[in-house]
């Protein structure tokens, strides 16, 4: 796959000297499997210091990979332990921006073992950032959710739909006779709905040889402009202790997926992952194979690559960890997973995955005492088909994908410290600073050069829950195709506030207040965000 440097589209089906643009929607989410990885003894953790979750998790991919930091997004309701045996709730509210938000969520269970969730949620803004209605927003979420625990064994199953109704707000003011110009409405219209069905068994025996899940995920999305993507997932994971120290493990994923713009076509990829995990009181160490086969029809790709996977821990004293290891991947770029990143992608993209062709790493985590905790990690990581988004040529209210054929690096050092003195305060600030070292791509367009947050939650008496998000992304650069011009994005600070008050048992009122600098920045190129926002409401449990 060659490099593009933009200049007028030519046919689809080609990567080569092509602008590739990119249509994406929500991800697709399987649940993780997580017995499996913790069957594997670790070391033991020194019990006089406090215990703190480590915020700072491992991704999927790794912090290096080639993914834009999505927009700034509302902070999370408070999840404070101890807050109420209720379950089950109603939730709803309102603000400024005509923004009208309600959610409800009920769940039961027998002793028998089974166990079902429904939930629903709804938010809209009547109005935005840009000539009212033009830039209103609409998002609506249902889910059921089952599950069979046996003792040994539990199946889980899910149903969800999701759509986003939102508007291309991002064009430049024109004007005849002296009259500002503003576009119909119906003419920037962009609908997402996302089918989701998943299935998934796994043992829950303590006590089995074989630890093993199984889960299938199969999502349908199409959107106004008649485009459409069906993916099916299956993941499989198992573990076997050979010895005390000794433990085999297996991943093995299946991605069947269909796409249908101008032309139908189909995109498959194949992962397995055999691997074996040494675990000493103070080492552990994996040593793995990932091999990929990844298809295209249109493209006609049959690609098969294998890649060595290391990752050394040692803990030296205490908690204090040590790591450093390689890893390689073939990363799967769908519809689906593109839109998560960018909604405002115009029609007809085509896709290809990004070949990670090593990613070597190292770090140290661990806990400080007096609840302090910290992470700090470096990684250096070569990628093929490094993508980026940018405005489109003909029409700059919408974003394509650039891919860099060539040999991309992208090195990035990230932190994190964490500082929890007791359970009714936690603070965590984390950063992350990225280099670009592109082949045949001019810039890394869209993504930032820095971005860092700081989290912060506050119980009080069990009643009042106070939680904080302050967000920096800094260095982003987008180009503007019709006139030539690189546009270098300011500095985006983002501050939230959330206040929960319990006012009796089952009765609670929420305020969130976001965006409280009042900065309309432009994560994307000529998309401004709402100003300061509110959001007010009342909550009841049963």
């Amino acid at each position: 796959m060659q490099a593009q440097q933009p200049g007028k589209p030519t046919n689809p089906g080609s990567i080569d000297n092509q602008e590739i643009t990119v249509e994406k929607s929500r991800r697709i989410e399987l649940p993780p499997a997580t017995r499996i990885i913790n069957k594997i003894p670790a070391p033991k953790p020194n019990t006089d210091a406090r215990k703190l979750t480590y915020e700072f998790q491992d991704r999927k991919l790794t912090i290096g990979d080639p993914r834009i930091q999505p927009t700034v997004l509302t902070p999370a309701q408070a999840q404070a332990e101890g807050r109420t045996a209720l379950s089950n709730y109603v939730k709803v509210g309102a603000g400024n921006y005509n923004t009208f938000y309600g959610e409800g969520f009920y769940q039961t269970s027998t002793a028998s073992g089974l166990g079902v969730e429904a939930s629903a949620r709804h938010l809209s803004s009547g109005i935005g950032p840009v000539d009212g209605a033009n830039s209103a927003q609409r998002e609506t979420r249902l889910d059921l959710k089952g599950s069979y625990n046996t003792g040994n064994m539990k199946l889980t199953g899910g149903i969800g739909f999701d759509q986003q109704r939102y508007f291309f707000y991002g064009y430049r003011p024109v004007s005849e006779n002296g009259n500002r110009v503003v576009p119909s409405r119906d003419s920037l219209l962009q609908r997402l709905s996302t089918f989701r069905l998943n299935l998934g068994i796994e043992n829950t025996g303590k006590d089995q040889a074989v630890d093993y899940a199984l889960r299938t995920s199969l999502s349908s999305l199409n959107d106004a402009y008649r485009a459409a993507e069906t993916d099916w997932t299956t993941h499989f994971q198992s573990s076997l202790a050979i010895t005390d120290n000794v433990v085999a493990l297996l991943d093995a994923d299946a991605s069947l997926t269909q796409r249908t713009d101008r032309e139908t076509t189909t995109r498959n990829l194949f992962r397995l992952r055999p691997a074996f995990k040494y675990t000493a009181s103070n080492f552990a160490v994996t040593l793995a194979l990932n091999a990929v086969n990844e298809t295209d029809k249109l493209q006609g790709i049959n690609n098969t690559k294998a890649f060595p996977v290391v990752n050394i821990d040692v803990v030296p004293a205490g908690n204090i960890h040590f790591f450093a290891g390689l890893d390689g991947d073939i990363v799967r770029n769908t519809l689906q997973s593109f839109l998560s990143e960018n909604r405002w992608l115009a029609p007809d993209v085509l896709l290809a995955n990004t070949t990670k062709s090593y990613d070597i790493y190292g770090g140290s985590k661990g806990q400080l005492g007096g609840g302090f905790s910290y992470e700090g990690k470096v990684s250096y990581a070569r990628y093929r088909n490094f993508y980026a988004f940018n405005n489109t040529l003909a029409d700059t209210t919408k974003f394509f994908t650039l891919y860099d054929g060539g040999y991309a690096q992208v090195l990035t050092l990230s932190g994190q410290l964490g500082y929890a003195p007791n359970d009714q305060f936690r603070s965590t600030l984390k950063a992350d600073v990225f280099r670009y070292d592109l082949d045949r791509l001019d810039d890394a367009w869209g993504r930032p050069r820095v971005s860092a947050s700081w989290q912060n939650s506050y119980t009080l008496d069990k009643k009042l829950f106070v939680t904080s998000d302050f967000y920096v992304y800094g260095g982003i650069r987008n180009k503007n195709f019709v006139t030539n011009q690189t546009v270098q994005l300011p500095v985006i600070y983002d501050l939230n506030l959330k206040i929960d008050y319990l006012l009796g048992k089952q009765v609670s009122a929420f305020v969130s207040l976001n965006n409280i600098i009042g900065q309309t920045y432009q994560r994307y190129l000529y998309y401004r965000v709402q100003g300061l926002n509110f959001l007010g409401g009342i909550s009841y449990s049963f």
